[in-house]
């Protein structure tokens, strides 16, 4: 008759294997200098870059002196998104006097609009968490830390965004900050908070981080708003955090994340601040719409129009000559107007869109036709 072993507790061994796998952990860095195809990255730094070869040196020095990441295995993925100037010169520069323990990659996206190269960029990162940068974005010296452990810590949320603060080359048009949030600048306090969808607020695209899982499951290859609306384009960061959102995965603040946003005196004058605000809103009508259904959206119209009118008329009476003469109550100005005809140009841009496409069939047809009588009179002939 055998004997039987003894049988070892659970609780027994648990310390045994939580030592074991914070080994196999530390021996990570040296896996990946070994095997670096092998090994699965913690974090993905994606920086989006358009013409900014005069800009997007200032970023990569400032990851090259991240703290807190001797750890973690990351890389860069530095995505240029159709530049004319010497970029991708930069980039070859800094690759050759980069630490090998960090890659550093270079792609292009030749089709022009931050939406494509966010869209590059998940496609080809090589870790769960993917984290954005614009290149006049510099991040803080614990800002990839930051993002890492925000993300273990909350395997469930999908979307954390950071806390940007300006950094101007003059001062800021009096009470700019009732318009702060347009050139993606975030205070929302010290603390980690959620964005509840009900308060139909959302993180900017710069130094937002996303669990690739939840993008690819979710944001389709080619957003609704990837055209240009005025001079902007058009909400495509938040599309994609507002498809995540509707998925059942939580958005939340970081205030760990700190971002400082490079703004020039070029992006403070009255001429670009209300053409920025006209371009956010023109493409008011498809970020509303993508919260409801199909058959709701008509129905949604006429509210969010009369919402729009009642905020032109209280803007006017509280405001008065200011509407005019003050920068910043000017371009609240044209956002509320731009909102309220953001249907009718949306449904002018649909009908466009349209047309041009059944006139291209209509002129292919045409062609084909004219090309086959061709044919058949030049063998007639022979």
């Amino acid at each position: 008759m055998t004997a039987l072993s003894p049988t070892v507790p659970d609780s027994a061994l648990a310390p045994f294997l939580d030592r074991r796998f914070q080994r196999l952990q530390g021996l990570r860095p040296i896996f990946r200098r070994l095997f670096p195809d092998r090994v699965a990255l913690d974090f993905t730094v994606v920086i989006i870059t358009y013409n900014g070869a005069q800009r997007v040196g200032a970023v990569l020095d400032r990851l090259r002196c991240q703290i807190g990441v001797d750890d973690l295995s990351w890389e860069i993925i530095v995505v240029d998104n159709n530049s004319s100037d010497d970029t991708q010169a930069v980039i070859q520069r800094y690759q050759a006097n980069w630490p090998a323990a960090i890659p550093l990659r270079y792609e292009f996206e030749p089709q022009q609009g931050t939406g494509f190269a966010r869209q590059h960029g998940i496609e080809v990162a090589n870790s769960p968490l993917v984290g954005y940068l614009d290149d006049d974005t510099l991040p803080w010296i614990n800002w990839i830390r930051s993002a890492y452990l925000f993300g273990q810590q909350h395997p469930d949320v999908g979307v954390f965004g950071s806390r940007i603060r300006g950094k101007f080359a003059i001062a800021p048009p009096p009470n700019f900050e009732r318009i702060a949030a347009f050139l993606a600048l975030t205070e929302r306090g010290a603390t980690p908070i959620p964005y509840s969808p009900e308060a139909k607020i959302l993180p900017p695209g710069a130094g937002l981080v996303v669990r690739r899982q939840a993008w690819l499951e979710n944001v389709p290859t080619v957003l609704t708003l990837s055209q240009k609306f005025g001079a902007r384009d058009a909400g495509e960061d938040l599309e994609v955090v507002l498809r995540i959102q509707q998925a059942g995965w939580p958005v939340w603040y970081n205030a760990r994340m700190l971002l400082y946003h490079e703004i020039p005196d070029s992006r403070l004058t009255r001429q670009y601040l209300v053409t920025l605000c006209k371009g956010i809103g023109l493409s008011r009508y498809h970020t509303r719409m993508l919260s409801f259904a199909a058959w709701q959206r008509p129905f949604m119209v006429l509210p969010y129009a009369a919402n729009d009118i009642k905020k032109i008329i209280r803007h006017m009476l509280r405001y008065r000559h200011q509407v005019i003469t003050d920068t910043v109550t000017a371009s609240e100005m044209m956002l509320y107007a731009a909102s309220l005809v953001s249907p009718i140009y949306s449904w002018y841009r649909i009908w466009n869109t349209l047309c041009q496409s059944m006139g291209n069939k209509i002129s292919e047809t045409t062609h084909q036709k004219l090309s086959a009588r061709l044919f058949k009179r030049t063998v007639a002939q022979r």
